[in-house]
């Protein structure tokens, strides 16, 4: 099989080349630029915990250093605290780095991937399908025609391979501006992160009604100013006074020495491509959507596209010529795009409330508590929770199974990711479930209290363990047993099937081979156009 063409060396490209590598596909990266990265701290990203963890676990490289991750985040209105949050084991810290930290981290592991090729000073400039893949091909100093299975365009907002395939994108155009800043201050809240409603030192010229600081790495902060609609341009003096009176606000008058390493202004649009898929190409992260007002995180959104996509294209460039199901690749768009509208759709609904406008004044009746609810949906949205930031979760996905009979619920909901519990891998040694993750097949955890204690040769051949492996051999498709002591709100003897990119199928209340194997049947996209399995497996009867 030829290898799946990447077009774009960004975050979201490079995480989807190594997100193949390991599902054991080979990748052709094709790099507009030099293979180089500008080195700007007004520039980072924040990543929830799940998606923090993959780019770690692709990267090979930790990323907790002192201020990248958080310890608390606070809120104020004027003099008042609205709400102050210590992060900790049952509240995960976001982390919060530059972004060509991140990149450089993806670029060194993509140069030590034997599975990934990357060719800099390449544009795109044509795609051609046929019955057998796609050929691409690129201008500039090395272009020529390069042959692929599939094509994923993450070439950016202004995405050449989206103009291509002729999508359309809508959306809204300058949602948000931002003036940004990045120094090397102390500040009375060190290592938290803080949002500030009305500051009560608020001046004439473009100071909007909201400042954010973000602390990242060895002192250094990242401090947002919201502008005013239609705001004049802002002059590097405006911005040093903006800083000067922002630090001397939060430092009692007194502003403190700081180092300004860099500044920008940050604009927030909206769009949602029409189509994320066009026969053997698609769309990712900046390519497919644009989003980011109120906190939220594009980026953030774009490493899940990836994550959602590469075990997918895996199953078809390893199912060769034999077509895998329709649904499978077409879920891609199915549940990634549905999820971002959402987000989109909630934070669509919350501008006016939060930002004021037009019909404003009867939507922010709907959000309890006043100021204290403004300040909530805006956490909500910077840290990752509720309907503006909260992992989505694929619960209407054509790869969702139906209820069954012995299907039970846990702590966490079918089609969200699941919880990173700590597990005892085939080897007998004991790991994070997201460790297990991205791996090219299914994983089943079976919750068993007390066999932590046990070695693993001794459980293997006891209690459920023998039926339960029996079922999974019959599998249509490779899948690992783990074992885990306990899991969120789940009894003794649950089962739960889980998919590559860790996002719950089903969860059943013991071993029951056939509705195991139908699940995951539906959860790889069904019986194949010619009536087999996506991988040969005989069918396990019976039930626990």
């Amino acid at each position: 099989m030829d290898p799946v063409i990447v077009v774009g060396a960004g975050p979201v490209g490079l995480t989807l080349s190594l997100a193949l590598a390991r599902h054991g596909v080979p990748t052709l990266v094709l790099d507009e630029g030099p293979g180089k990265d500008e080195q700007r701290l007004a520039r980072t990203v924040v990543l929830r915990e799940d998606t923090a963890a993959l780019a770690e676990r692709l990267s090979g490289t930790s990323f907790d250093r002192a201020g990248a991750r958080w310890t608390g985040w606070r809120s104020l209105r004027r003099k008042q605290g609205m709400q102050a949050l210590t992060f900790g084991e049952h509240l995960p810290a976001p982390l919060h780095i530059a972004q060509h930290e991140l990149t450089g981290a993806l670029r060194r592991a993509v140069a030590h991937e034997r599975r990934v090729k990357v060719v800099v000073d390449s544009r795109i400039d044509a795609i051609e399908e046929d019955a057998g893949g796609l050929t691409a091909h690129t201008r500039g100093p090395k272009g020529t025609w390069w042959r692929g299975s599939y094509l994923v365009g993450c070439d950016g907002p202004r995405s050449t391979v989206r103009k291509l395939l002729d999508i359309r994108f809508p959306g809204r155009t300058a949602v948000e501006r931002h003036a940004v800043a990045a120094l090397r201050t102390e500040l009375p809240w060190p290592g938290e992160a803080l949002l500030h409603r009305n500051p009560p030192w608020r001046t004439s010229g473009p100071a909007g009604p909201e400042v954010v600081g973000r602390p990242l790495a060895d002192g250094v902060w990242r401090l947002d100013w919201l502008l005013p609609p239609r705001s004049d341009l802002v002059t590097p003096d405006v911005l040093v006074a903006r800083i000067r009176e922002t630090l001397g606000g939060w430092c009692e008058g007194s502003t403190p020495p700081y180092e300004l390493l860099d500044t920008g202004v940050h604009t927030v649009h909206h769009r949602l491509a029409r189509r994320w898929r066009v026969g053997r190409a698609f769309l990712a992260g900046d390519a497919a959507h644009l989003l980011g007002a109120l906190g939220t995180q594009g980026l953030d959104e774009g490493l899940r596209d990836a994550d959602n996509l590469a075990w997918k294209l895996g199953l078809a460039w390893h199912d060769g010529p034999r077509p895998v199901p329709a649904a499978l690749l077409d879920s891609y768009q199915a549940e990634r795009r549905a999820v971002v509208a959402g987000r989109l759709r909630a934070a669509d609904q919350a501008l006016p409330i939060l930002r004021g406008g037009k019909g404003a004044k009867g939507l922010r009746a709907y959000v309890p508590g006043g100021a204290r609810g403004h300040d909530a949906l805006l956490t909500d949205g910077h840290l990752g929770h509720g309907p503006l930031g909260a992992p989505g979760a694929y619960a209407d996905s054509p790869l969702a199974p139906p209820p069954s009979e012995s299907q039970v619920e846990v702590g966490t909901a079918v089609g969200a990711p699941v919880a990173d519990v700590r597990v005892t891998a085939p080897d007998g040694s004991f790991v994070q479930l997201r460790d297990r993750l991205g791996l090219g097949h299914l994983l089943v955890v079976l919750v068993a209290p007390g066999t932590g204690v046990w070695d693993r040769k001794h459980w293997m051949s006891a209690g459920l363990m023998p039926r339960l492996a029996s079922a999974i051999a019959a599998l249509p498709h490779s899948a690992e047993l783990l074992v885990a002591e306990s899991y969120p709100e789940a009894a003794a003897h649950t089962v739960l099937l889980i998919r590559p990119d860790g996002h719950l199928v089903t969860a059943l209340s013991g071993v029951h081979p056939t509705e195991l194997y139908e699940a995951a049947c539906t959860a790889l996209g069904g019986p194949a156009p010619d009536g087999e399995p996506v991988e040969a497996g005989a069918r396990s009867g019976g039930s626990a």
